[in-house]
């Protein structure tokens, strides 16, 4: 591990490491597997380092030069270490924290621990009635008790006799002193030259100085440790959550945060109770689905299409120039079908149902929320305060005033630099935005180009070879198909680039605290997959179609190319296929890289050191096989699960099966996320969090977006506001031949006709089909005056009336639907009154607790029978009569 730096070599007494505080003695493995302890079997394994010895030196001597380039690591820990029993080179540093140490930082990180049982009765369940059914649905009770609650209070080293202390090896768990060491490892100095301090085991992790730093696994995820007195969470995790036969189950959530710590604890709660929600809103899109498919044969305006008299005999126009030719309707005829099963009043009940059904996930979430804030002691967690990261404490050079203590302080820059820091970062992301907006109108102009070529192909008899499927096959369906497919992968090649861009940006802008990165980068991240995910399905649903000219004076793109039109039945069929391949594609990639990756690496990291079977591995030895953690930890199991939400409420219109697909993704995810985390990686390093921090706002933000894109997915991409407007207006007198309200002869009054004179040279077809004889007149997708009227191939009456009810439409749901957000975001609190109630308890009992103990230091520094001073402070009788 030294070859890498050249140091001088310093002479080593062994007589004075005992009396080192940091002094790291050397112990042979005692062939316990299963040991969580040192040698001597007392003193707990509270973290783990590895290194690398390459040099083979002498043992002492390279610990002197540890010392030398790790200082003051330790800090009060003590240390042990060990030889690899795969690897000769490998060197395991077992780290101990003491009860002083322990005691020390659990105040500084104020931690919140036990003092009193809580006395609050809960509140019944309501399902209490139908619990011989509903327990097979829960981790089983023998495996994984429920704990006692506690009332708890920020820890103090002077009031300890307040807390409820029983055991001193089990007051503080394996997660809060895993927490502990590593917050002292993340800040021990190692080095100061001048103004440069280096400190913080990342540092030595990211220079190779150290392989690896990890907290140990209890016990293998499948079988019980020998261990006396080891609980083997980890396989009770793994039995009753984590394993495919429990994915029925509700997650042993309270156990998961006492292993993992609470911020692993808040994302699966997050998770789960979305994926919970999900559930109602699957079967009712299932059964908007369901309707449209049973409806779809009875669909007055499909049957029309199909019609051989009808559709049959409405003759359309070339879609591109020159190239493509003439075309019958009803060759759209198993399109016209597929599009009734979605373009229904269906959807629109299902559009309306999500927009109220994202409001309460989101409301009933907070209410949860605060629950687990209170249950896991993380109330007051942000109002604490957080402490510098390591990296932003390294280049603290500058100095300025702090505005609320008035006192000096470190910055790691003036106000001018953050001011120009910030300001390249936003020019990067707007950069590559455009750069991401860029490769949209790439994937247009394909569009456009292959278009033509389908067209051409595609429209012909004699397709033979497409003969099972070639009622299918149009045109437009080729290429949206094949236009998704680029898009899904040209996405996944940007994210990949860009997730690296995000990183160095957000390390350049240096945040002072953990929270703040990680909402810097969130922020930066979700942009760019906003922009990156969504903007395929914006352009197909909002700009496909909708500005083309006709046939006589098309619109050109680039002044080259021609507009693309929608299908005669709308763009919404392309939209679903849009969203069908985005969605898939990307829930399969996802689980190849969550199961997979992992799962091969440690199938080659234990090929490539594979031992005999008759060595005994040590427990460290075997977490260090696994894959560890990524730096961001669960930033990608969010990012993954909010973009999937955005698909699920921004385009639900236009695909009601989308909470369905989510929901079967999810309840894998649930399961490969757990399987993951417990059997293929290294234990995490336990965080504090109080929430789902920056996503909450961002899963707002989306949710009131949702509501307009819905809406005018419903107006302008689907055919239903012309449907109802023919239905209503256009189908009867003075508009209309009929007495009473139908859908008869929608298609021919929804299709204007064009001159075939009227043709430019640029766009007139070389060819035409055998079939047209005789014919002067085509059919075309718009509402205009027929040639040879006053005001030919200008807007129609129909097309004015058609863009007010489209208008009006926006306007009436869109009000009625934010007022009931605002109506229900208002009668449901935030925090249940229970855990109210349970909070001001806790406050109570702690100001009780921290007056007494006032009381006692007042009273310790008076002189016996000092009664005059108490009653000159205000005591009263009784409190005097205490001491």
């Amino acid at each position: 591990m030294y070859n890498i730096m050249e140091e001088e070599e310093y002479e080593f007494e062994a007589a004075d490491l005992p009396d080192d505080p940091c002094f790291c003695p050397q112990a042979e493995f005692n062939n316990k597997p299963d040991s969580l302890f040192f040698n001597d079997g007392v003193r707990r394994i509270d973290f783990v380092l590895v290194y690398e010895d390459e040099d083979k030196k002498e043992f002492e001597k390279r610990h002197t030069f540890l010392r030398r380039k790790v200082g003051s690591l330790c800090m009060g820990m003590e240390l042990e270490a060990t030889r690899s029993v795969i690897d000769e080179k490998l060197m395991f540093v077992k780290i101990h924290m003491p009860w002083d140490v322990l005691c020390t930082y659990a105040e500084v990180l104020h931690i919140k621990l036990p003092i009193e049982p809580n006395d609050l009765s809960s509140r019944p369940s309501p399902w209490r009635f139908f619990s011989c059914i509903t327990k097979h649905f829960y981790p089983s009770e023998d495996l994984i008790t429920k704990e006692t609650e506690f009332f708890t209070a920020p820890f103090e080293k002077n009031r300890l006799e307040y807390f409820y202390v029983k055991d001193r090896d089990q007051f503080f768990t394996q997660s809060m002193r895993s927490r502990m060491a590593y917050y002292i490892l993340s800040r021990a100095p190692y080095e100061i030259r001048g103004k440069i301090k280096k400190f913080g085991i990342t540092k030595l992790l990211d220079g190779g100085v150290y392989k690896a730093a990890y907290p140990l696994h209890d016990s293998r995820f499948n079988v019980r440790s020998k261990e006396e007195g080891c609980p083997s969470e980890r396989l009770l995790l793994y039995e009753e959550w984590a394993h495919p036969k429990s994915f029925y189950k509700m997650q042993p959530l309270d156990l998961i945060r006492k292993y993992y710590g609470e911020k692993i604890g808040i994302y699966f709660a997050w998770l789960g109770f979305y994926t919970a929600m999900l559930a109602f809103a699957a079967i009712v899109g299932l059964g908007c689905f369901i309707y449209g498919f049973k409806t779809q044969d009875t669909s007055t305006w499909s049957k029309e299409v199909c019609h051989p008299e009808i559709g049959g005999a409405i003759v359309m126009c070339p879609q591109c120039d020159k190239d493509c030719t003439y075309w019958r309707l009803n060759s759209t005829c198993e399109t016209s079908k597929k599009l009734c099963i979605f373009d229904n009043f269906g959807t629109l009940v299902f559009a309306v149902f999500m927009s109220i059904w994202v409001t309460l996930f989101l409301e009933f979430w907070k209410r949860y929320q605060a629950e687990l804030e209170y249950e896991w002691d993380t109330v007051e967690f942000l109002e604490q305060e957080e402490q510098p990261r390591p990296e932003y404490e390294a280049k603290c050079i500058h100095e300025r005033i702090n505005p609320i203590t008035r006192v000096k302080e470190k910055v790691p820059f003036t106000a001018c630099g953050r001011c120009i820091r910030v300001s390249l970062g936003m020019g990067t992301v707007l950069f590559w935005l455009l750069l991401i907006l860029a490769s949209v109108v790439a994937i247009i102009v394909y569009r456009l180009a292959v278009f033509f070529s389908f067209s051409k192909k595609l429209r012909a008899q004699d397709l033979k070879e497409l003969e099972p499927f070639k009622e299918y096959v149009t045109p437009q369906m080729a290429t949206s198909v094949t236009a998704s497919i680029i898009s899904f992968v040209v996405i996944m090649i940007l994210n990949i680039l860009y997730e690296r861009v995000a990183i160095w940006i957000t390390d350049f802008e240096l945040p002072r605290t953990k929270t703040e990165y990680e909402n810097s980068l969130t922020l930066k991240m979700f942009l760019f997959q906003f922009v990156n995910y969504y903007s395929s399905c914006f352009y197909i649903a909002f700009a496909k179609g909708k500005v083309v000219g006709y046939p006589g004076q098309p619109v050109y793109l680039l002044g080259k190319y021609r507009n693309e039109e929608c299908d005669p039945g709308g763009c919404l069929i392309e939209l679903t296929t849009q969203l069908t391949v985005i969605m898939g594609g990307k829930a399969i990639w996802n689980n190849i890289q969550e199961v997979l990756m992992p799962w091969v690496k440690n199938l080659i990291f234990r090929y490539c050191t594979r031992v005999g079977s008759e060595k005994v591995i040590p427990r460290w030895e075997q977490d260090y096989q696994l894959q560890p953690i990524g730096k961001l930890g669960l930033f990608y199991e969010y990012l993954e699960m909010v973009i999937q939400f955005g698909f699920v409420t921004l385009f639900v219109a236009s695909f009601p099966l989308a909470p369905v697909l989510a929901l079967v993704n999810n309840l894998f995810e649930i399961r490969v996320d757990a399987w993951k985390i417990t059997t293929q990686f290294r234990r995490i390093v336990p965080e504090k969090a109080q929430d789902i921090g920056a996503w909450q706002p961002i899963l707002q933000g989306v949710a009131i977006l949702a509501v307009a894109t819905n809406a005018m997915i419903i107006a302008f991409t689907s055919d239903m506001i012309p449907r109802l407007v023919y239905y209503w207006s256009f189908s009867v007198y003075p508009y209309g031949d009929y007495s009473e309200n139908t859908m008869e002869g929608y298609i021919n009054s929804t299709l204007s006709i064009f001159n075939i004179e009227d043709f430019s040279n640029t766009s007139k077809p070389e060819k035409t089909p055998y079939w047209f004889n005789n014919i002067t007149t085509c059919r075309y997708r718009d509402f205009r005056y027929p040639p040879g009227h006053p005001k030919e191939y200008e807007y129609s009456i129909y097309y004015w009336h058609v863009i007010a009810a489209k208008l009006a439409f926006i306007i009436v749901v869109e009000h009625i639907v934010y007022l009931t957000k605002f109506i229900l975001s208002y009668i449901i609190p935030d925090v249940p009154d229970a855990v109210k109630e349970q909070i001001k308890r806790e406050k109570y009992l702690t100001q009780v607790i921290l007056h007494e103990t006032n009381l006692k230091l007042v009273t310790k520094h008076l002189k016996p029978g000092s009664r005059a001073q108490l009653e000159h402070l205000g005591l009263c009788e009784n409190e005097i009569s205490r001491f």
